[in-house]
């Protein structure tokens, strides 16, 4: 692990020793930048998206971190004694650190799954729908004659974009929550 404090990291983040930095915190399983402000946390998060090219997730409970959390790729705020902010500025939020777990592991798993068959339905229905629009024209000699009132198009989008949504992001769990958390490798196969 590599524990760093404020006024070394200050050092640390100049262009000259960021490279350094970063290869140094890539070997280490845990890095932890402790009494920062919130302008070297952001900095950190950002060396970090930029330079490894990586999806980042911050977390934070007060104002401070309000900065990391809007730079990261997704951010979680954690409801606490230090106020809203956090939670305010973040994607996510959560009451207690201890519900971080089942967020990631089961609902990023569940998030995953159905926007992956979201993905595919949207091209497929597209797909049909065209497809159908294409064999019309040469029913009707390719004149360009409306196949489908105004009124019917605007209902079947509503219907087969709406509903179909809905029931996936209510019903659609493709594993259950306990399997999810006591088997946390099944994260890795939504991605």
């Amino acid at each position: 692990g590599l524990v760093i404090d404020g006024r070394t990291l200050a050092y640390a983040l100049e262009p000259t020793l960021e490279d350094k930095f970063l290869a140094l915190a890539k070997r280490c399983r845990s890095v932890l930048c402790c009494r920062s402000t919130p302008l070297q946390k952001s900095m950190v998060v950002k060396l970090v998206r930029d330079k490894l090219k990586a999806m980042t997730l911050a977390i934070g409970d007060g104002a401070n971190d309000v900065s990391m959390i809007q730079v990261a790729d997704v951010g979680v705020g954690i409801s606490g004694q230090e106020g809203m902010q956090a939670v305010m500025a973040s994607d996510f939020a959560i009451p207690r650190f201890r519900h971080l777990e089942k967020l990631l592991l089961v609902h990023g798993h569940w998030c995953y799954s159905r926007l992956a068959n979201m993905v595919l339905y949207f091209f497929y229905k597209n797909a049909m729908f065209v497809a159908l629009l294409f064999w019309y024209q040469f029913y009707c000699g390719f004149s360009g004659s409306s196949m489908v009132d105004q009124w019917y198009l605007i209902f079947f989008n509503l219907l087969f974009s709406s509903l179909p949504q809905l029931i996936t992001g209510v019903l659609d769990k493709d594993v259950p929550a306990e399997v999810l958390i006591a088997v946390p490798q099944l994260y890795k196969s939504g991605q």
